[in-house]
């Protein structure tokens, strides 16, 4: 048994980050343990989070277990968590509590956590203490170890708990399912450092370390020989690629090398403002197909406020950041997350927040009330706001956000866009796509679309999608 550490997440040291290629395998007597048997995967959080199920997904498969989209079907349930907010925090608890009444009826049925908030102290203290049926739970960093770990609570009949609080390691040859046969997530980063105050990602993903250029180079490659249509490069915070690296390498070079592989369509996420430099930018502007989307996240449009959440720029500097995009990206669409009542936030800070949107009219954001996370600096700092003002702050700046939101749409009225379409929409006869710029929309089509980059000509705006009909070329 190993659990997690919340002191030793937060070291960091300069140990060489090891590249290991040969570290996953299927024991002999696993392969088949799942033969006639079915997995129930669910996943919260980000799309680091949806990259890892995939991973997941295949390792099951690896040893012979099905996927089930039903719940009461399922021998195996594993639960992909997110730590980043008390509401995610909640619904996988609550969760649990209809896993364990399915349990009650099915007791061969194996329960599993892994994700981020596997490496939280407190949920694996819970877990250990109040969740003993849990069968196995397991971190962030040894995802491919699941086999074994599966093995261990078989054998000996009890909950085998297997975290790790460590600085990380960057494992190739993990095996991957993916969710879409047109759109590939590709890691190129894993971990944080930058310990923004409020953030539990630091300590739940590790430490900031970059997968070889050769081998994401490798894998876009191979994607686009299998037919896939775009990429998105995945990381905590992308901008900072390569700096762990020594070979003089950056995020823009990244970026130029992969839309030289003929990938019709790249995107990336998450950006941190404090790394975004010149270079990205003229590489984005230079190639068609790196995508005209940012997603830029603010948190807070106060000086005060960003110092106190750590995160080391001004407001000042983002406002010059963003104007220097949307100046050289033709066409650019940028989003953005914003956290209010933060502790200590008062109602200038607040109307400093207001202020930059206001300035910067993004296509949307996401927004949050601040959730404070145990063991993170800010989950010391007081805070005096009342729930009612903490959501009147929410709704004030979500009023806001959507007005822009429907103004950025509304330009589309009439325009023809190319759209990727990708599953069916929710209503009957319609599939459901993307533009370069991210804009979601719905066509009247067949499924004999999918997967292609079509014209289509916006009919109808909404705030956050567009309706189009599909232009045919002659």
């Amino acid at each position: 048994m190993n659990l997690p550490d919340l002191k030793e997440a937060k070291v960091r040291t300069n140990k060489e980050i090891k590249i290991i290629r040969d570290d996953y395998k299927v024991p002999e007597n696993m392969e088949k343990i799942g033969e006639g048997k079915k997995y129930y995967l669910k996943t919260y959080g980000c799309q680091m989070n949806v990259h890892d199920s995939e991973n997941i997904k295949a390792i099951l498969e690896d040893m012979s277990f099905k996927e089930t989209i039903e719940m009461e079907d399922a021998d195996i349930i594993i639960l992909n968590t997110c730590a980043i907010r008390e509401n995610a925090h909640n619904k996988m608890f609550g969760f649990l509590g209809r896993v364990k009444h399915l349990k009650q009826s099915k007791k061969d049925i194996i329960c599993g956590i892994c994700g981020c908030m596997a490496q939280e102290e407190t949920v694996v203290d819970d877990l250990k203490n109040k969740y003993k049926w849990v069968d196995i739970v397991f971190g962030t960093h040894n995802i491919h170890k699941l086999p074994e770990i599966l093995e261990e609570s078989i054998n000996k009949q009890k909950q085998e708990i297997e975290v790790f609080s460590i600085e990380g390691d960057v494992y190739e040859g993990i095996p991957v399912k993916r969710d879409s046969k047109y759109k590939a997530w590709v890691n190129i980063q894993y971990g944080c450092d930058k310990f923004c105050t409020y953030c539990i990602v630091p300590y739940t993903r590790g430490k900031q370390r970059s997968r070889l250029p050769i081998d994401i180079i490798n894998e876009v490659k191979e994607l686009v020989k299998d037919g896939y249509k775009e990429v998105t490069l995945l990381g905590q915070n992308v901008n900072a690629y390569g700096k762990d690296l020594d070979i003089n390498y950056t995020m823009s070079n990244l970026l130029e090398e992969t839309a030289k592989t003929g990938i019709e369509r790249v995107r990336f996420v998450t950006s941190h403002p404090w790394d975004f430099d010149d270079e990205m930018i003229d590489v984005i502007a230079k190639y068609d197909n790196i995508m005209p989307y940012i997603h830029l996240p603010l948190q807070s449009g106060s000086d005060r406020i960003l110092k106190l959440m750590g995160r080391r720029y001004t407001k000042e500097k983002y406002l010059e950041l963003f104007n220097k995009i949307k100046n050289r990206v033709p066409n650019v669409s940028i989003t953005t997350d914003i956290i209010v009542a933060f502790p200590g936030e008062t109602e200038e800070d607040f109307k400093d927040t207001l202020d930059v949107v206001n300035k910067c009219k993004y296509d949307s954001a996401f927004t949050f009330i601040y959730s404070p996370r145990v063991g993170t600096p800010a989950a010391l700092m007081k805070n005096d706001l009342t729930e009612e003002e903490k959501n009147r702050r929410l709704y004030e700046l979500n009023e806001v956000v959507n007005k822009y939101a429907n103004e950025a749409n509304q330009k589309y009225m009439g325009k023809i866009v190319k759209v990727l379409l990708e599953s069916p929409s929710e209503k009957e006869g319609r599939l459901m796509g993307y533009t370069d710029t991210m804009k979601l929309v719905n066509v009247d089509a067949d499924s004999s679309y999918l997967g292609k980059i079509v014209d289509v000509e916006i009919t109808d705006v909404k705030t956050w999608s567009l309706d189009g009909k599909i232009i045919e070329k002659v």
